[in-house]
């Protein structure tokens, strides 16, 4: 084989091999950035719901004085949302969600995580004003506190 053949074929070599390490580059920088983009987009999502049910609660105090019990308190939003007028009126400018959910009165108190867990609440009436929390049970995030009145309503996110 001449010299010129081989380099030839060196040069093939090298170029095809370039090529595939340049791709596998790439890809090593790419892939792990998409998967925290997407994660960060479900965070949002689990976030704009739990502020949407936070205000469907707080409209609830409004109509009824007082919040939901605890034991079946998210049900007790739910039928609220369902049978009063104003709530099935305007329910989807209210309680807007991100893309791709919309919104319904039995999905708002669900997480938009794979997990597709409730929301937890517990309420607070022993001491004045009543509070309440609203947690997502896969993560930290929550709304409002048991037992400080400055976070009422307030996410622990911001």
């Amino acid at each position: 084989m001449n010299i010129d053949t081989r380099n030839k074929i060196l040069s093939v070599v090298f170029g095809v091999t370039i090529i595939f390490l340049s791709w596998l580059l790439y890809d090593s920088i790419v892939t792990p950035y998409k998967v925290v983009e997407e994660r960060k987009a479900e965070t949002e999502r689990v976030r704009t719901r739990m502020l949407s049910l936070k205000d469907a609660i707080v409209n609830y105090e409004a109509r009824y004085g007082h919040f939901p019990p605890t034991e079946g308190g998210l049900d007790s939003v739910v039928a609220y949302l369902s049978t009063d007028s104003l709530m099935i009126a305007m329910g989807d400018s209210l309680f807007r969600q991100m893309p791709p959910l919309s919104y319904s009165p039995e999905s708002i108190i669900v997480s938009p995580r794979e997990s597709g867990a409730t929301f937890l609440y517990t309420r607070n009436d022993t001491i004045r004003p009543p509070l309440y929390l609203l947690e997502d049970p896969d993560t930290d995030d929550a709304v409002g506190s048991l037992s400080r009145t400055t976070m009422r309503n307030a996410p622990n996110w911001n």
